[in-house]
């Protein structure tokens, strides 16, 4: 039996199953003094800290439907948005200026489905002068397989000593 070769194109056209995904979604107002943006709310929302100390810090996550892509896996986009976004809190100082990633490596080694468990773990690898840098590790909290890991660099803009 010969297999159909898929077009590329094909894949990447929109759905009525994907609009109407969309279109189910619920995005609160965002008041203009909001100290996050849609962006972190929407990736973010659900996430549980388990634990923290300087240094790291411990997650549970359960996959919801709107971070999932077609095929019901938490979308890569997803996980590169939460290696992102809790790499960035190991970085993060109180009324400083917001930390700038300047470079990101992901590697994606398994999936994780709709409504799996994970647990995101994310340890400061340490830093040199303005540049800091964050380990982040996403697994299935049932199996323990890891479902991706991050390391994540960001720069920092010191205070003016003036």
């Amino acid at each position: 039996m010969e297999k159909k070769k898929q077009n590329p194109r094909d894949h990447l056209q929109v759905t009525q199953q994907d609009t109407d995904r969309v279109t189910q979604l619920t995005i609160p107002p965002q008041p203009p003094d909001a100290l996050h943006s849609f962006y972190e709310d929407f990736t973010l929302r659900g996430i549980r800290v388990d634990r923290f100390q300087p240094g790291s810090i411990s997650c549970s996550f359960t996959v919801p439907p709107r971070l999932t892509d077609r095929n019901g896996k938490l979308a890569v986009g997803a996980i590169a948005n939460l290696v992102d976004e809790i790499g960035a809190v190991m970085v993060y100082e109180k009324d400083v200026p917001m930390n700038v990633s300047i470079d990101m490596s992901i590697s994606y080694l398994s999936t994780a489905n709709l409504t799996d468990e994970l647990e995101i773990s994310a340890k400061l690898l340490g830093g040199k002068g303005a540049v800091k840098g964050t380990l982040v590790v996403l697994k299935n909290k049932i199996t323990g397989e890891i479902i991706a890991e991050g390391r994540h660099s960001l720069f920092s803009i010191t205070r003016s000593k003036i």
